[in-house]
């Protein structure tokens, strides 16, 4: 059975409240009136019931609702009418999804805190590369920390994406290694979509303002079709903006500082798209993307307070940069023979570079420079094959398989000036690396009665080959193979109700900096060392899951219970205490559980004059434990609730938005992980509203507007203060935004 701990009698109370609520408006209104049944045909006509097909939950277009799995999806009028504008606002309402976003604070002597931006997803209380970021299904470069040093993994930039979808729990039968605990795919936009009513040309332009960050946004986005079989898109963004305003108040140039640093941040990208269709059933298409990052900060809080020493640091800049270029081709053909019914395959190229440059003034002794550059450049392929088999014994199947390929050169440099004492520049961290994998999978749907089973099985073989040349320490290389079962079950009670069950394996291959990580400063005695023992990290996930599309109300509930084992913790003391040098190093220590539900649902009251009023809850939570030690896993946030009252008209939308943020409790910090203080900070309860519309001027005219955080409290995030002090004087510097606006023009042609 499921082992779902629910901790905190209020917050376990509200998710019982919220499913009462939607059963109890079930049994009420399957007594309504005759004037109750006119509002709900009312309703009905405002609000046609559309399927939600996606491709990441199966690598083939599906309705979401007959996959046995827990989705999240953002699409373009979602993105649009709630002001998206990067991975942390897609997961902002998400039931157990989060994103980490720190205020940049630290000294080229200390942990790059803030440096990595929004770092990205956590999902289910995993985060990191644990999480699988794909574009188009190519997979998006890796997070890297060192130092003073760290890039995240935010290389998108939402105005090219046409939907946003989330896949919780592993995912290695479809896509294999990294996505221990979730997928996320950013489908770009396609012309189809802005081409409606057989029209040849159109397209999609937009200003937007933040508040919060002062942040400006201008795109456009263009579509044609060229001849009766190819069609063509361009699209264009650029943002500016400044550093995400807090709660703090103290404005002070020094560590005490809790007003963000001053910051600049700048975002271009550029996207085309070439669609040739010759006939039903064919589809090619090639897409260039190009998305380049900016950050400029000058860390006020690095500055040391009297008295000033020859050595003292009274002034730090550094400058971050990520840009990320693909050029994708896929192609889907119809063929009809007795193996295949369609085959579809996919190629691309993407080469990522991230620059983290850092100039310190130091007040007599000489200044410092540290300019670390990540690259990684990737070849990609795909080819599946779908068969349809009406009558196979009991049922019919839609078997799909096939195989796919990997190969990331990975390469890394820190250089700079003045090195600290007993450390030597230019020098490598790990040394250039080319990581490659391939696999075979096959998945069959099988479709019996009013069950859909669907088992799953793929095998991979990786490679991690190190090159020792330019590198300090020796280098060593890895292989090895995995196999990922699945299997899932979708059972329709009625036309109404849906039950699923599904087991599904994952793991993750160690990547380059773990396996070869080094560094030595003999002054200071310690050092870190290679592991060329690593073994993949591997999980076991078990969901139930709930779905009722009742016309008037649809309800979705999912329990989980997650087991990992041979989880890698980066940079673990080796060597015995008080034993000189102190050696670091990559090791695989723990083993896990992680359990929690999710509710979430929509319930439509009925009409009020011309509009429709419905109600929107969003409800997760999870506890996790290490199955070594029975201490509990830092990386789990506390639950949250989203409640929302919406109403909507032909002309005009409004909503009021609650956000509940439960408190993290001391009892629930494992202080022994080097990841936390030894005095943690634990975050406090909180709760917000927002306030947020669409005005539809005229056809193709629309206003988006919002008001945030409209009672201007105080909070804090648990994702982001991880490893803070609660004694610290700039605790108010990790805060989120007060009372802030948005607001978005959107013209369609």
């Amino acid at each position: 059975m499921l082992d779902v701990m629910v901790s905190g009698g209020s917050a376990s109370g509200r998710a019982a409240l919220v499913l009462g609520l939607a059963c109890a408006g079930h049994a009420a209104i399957a007594q309504e009136t005759g004037v109750a049944q006119a509002a709900k045909a009312s309703v009905h006509a405002h609000v046609p019931a559309l399927k939600e097909v996606v491709v990441s939950g199966s690598r083939s277009e599906q309705d979401k609702d007959e996959l046995p799995i827990t989705m999240e999806v953002k699409d373009r009028k979602a993105i649009e009418a709630e002001q998206i504008r990067d991975i942390r606002d897609v997961a902002r309402d998400m039931p157990n999804v989060s994103v980490k976003r720190s205020p940049t604070r630290n000294t080229l002597a200390q942990v790059a805190e803030g440096r990595d931006g929004n770092a990205g997803f956590n999902v289910r209380g995993l985060d990191g590369n644990r999480v699988l970021l794909l574009v188009d299904g190519m997979r998006t470069p890796l997070s890297y920390t060192f130092g003073g040093n760290s890039f995240g993994r935010d290389y998108f930039d939402l105005g090219l994406v046409e939907r946003v979808e989330l896949v919780k729990g592993p995912a290695a039968s479809l896509y294999g290694s990294d996505g221990l605990a979730g997928v996320v795919n950013m489908i770009t936009r396609e012309p189809a979509s802005m081409l409606k009513d057989g029209a040849s040309f159109g397209g999609t332009a937009s200003l937007g303002y933040s508040s919060d960050d002062a942040g400006t946004t201008a795109g456009v986005a263009l579509a044609g079709k060229a001849t009766d079989t190819v069609q063509w898109l361009v699209a264009a963004n650029v943002n500016n903006a400044s550093a995400m305003s807090n709660m703090g108040r103290n404005d002070v140039a020094n560590g005490d500082r809790t007003v963000p640093n001053p910051q600049t941040d700048k975002t271009e990208s550029v996207m085309g798209k070439l669609v040739f269709q010759p006939r039903a059933g064919s589809k090619h298409s090639i897409t260039a993307e190009h998305v380049a990052k900016r950050s400029d900060v000058d860390v006020m809080t690095a500055r040391a307070k009297p008295p000033i020493l020859a050595s003292t640091v009274i002034g730090l800049k550094t400058a971050i940069t990520q840009q990320r270029d693909r050029l994708t081709f896929e192609s889907r053909e119809r063929v009809d023979t007795a193996f295949a019914d369609s085959v579809q395959g996919a190629l691309s190229y993407q080469a990522s570079k991230s620059q983290d440059y850092s100039y310190e003034d130091r007040n007599t002794t000489a200044d410092r420079i540290r300019d670390l550059s990540y690259e990684e450049k990737a070849w990609q392929f795909g080819l599946r094959a779908e068969k349809l088999l009406p009558q196979v014994g009991v049922g019919s199947h839609k078997l799909s398989y096939g195989v796919d390929g990997v190969s990331t050169q990975i390469e890394s440099m820190l250089t700079g000036v003045t090195p600290a004492p007993g450390d030597s520049l230019p020098v490598k961290r790990f040394p250039d690396t080319r990581e490659s994998s391939s696999a075979v999978y096959v998945h069959d749907e099988w479709l019996v009665g009013d069950w859909t089973i669907t088992p799953g099985i793929r095998f991979d073989s990786y490679s991690l080959k190190a090159e020792q040349a330019g590198f300090q320490s020796t280098a060593t290389s890895l292989s090895g193979n995995a196999v990922s079962p699945k299997l899932g079950a979708l059972y329709r009670a009625n036309a109404d109700w849906s039950m699923y069950g599904s087991y599904a394996a994952g793991f993750k291959a160690p990547n380059a900096f773990q396996v070869n990580n080094f560094f030595e400063n003999a002054l200071q005695g310690y050092k870190t060392i290679p592991n060329p023992d690593l073994k993949p990290e591997r999980s076991q996930n078990f969901e139930l899951g709930l779905r009722g599309r009742l016309g008037h109300v649809d309800l979705d509930v999912a329990v989980f219970e997650s087991r990992y084992t041979d989880l890698i913790e980066d940079r673990k003391q080796v060597s015995a205490t008080g034993v000189t040098p102190r050696v670091f190093q990559s090791v695989n220590i723990n083993r896990a559980q992680i359990s929690g539900f999710e509710i979430k649902g929509n319930w439509m009251l009925g009409t009020v004059g011309s509009g429709i009023v419905s109600t929107q809850w969003a409800y997760g939570q999870s506890r996790g434990t290490n199955s070594d030690t029975g201490a509990p896993i830092n990386s789990i946030d506390p639950a949250k609730l989203n409640l929302g009252l919406k109403y909507s008209s032909a002309a005009w939308d409004a909503r009021l938005s609650a956000t509940h943020y439960a408190a993290k409790s001391a009892s629930d910090v494992d202080n022994t992980d080097p990841g936390v203080a030894a005095n943690q900070f634990v975050t406090p309860e909180a709760v917000t509203l927002d306030l947020s519309g669409q005005w539809r001027v005229r056809k193709g005219l629309r206003l988006n507007a919002a008001i945030n955080n409209l009672t201007d409290q105080k909070v804090w995030r648990w994702s982001d203060v991880r490893g803070l002090d609660k004694s610290a004087s700039f605790v108010d510097l990790y805060t989120q935004s007060g009372r802030n606006a948005q607001v978005t023009v959107v013209a369609e042609f």
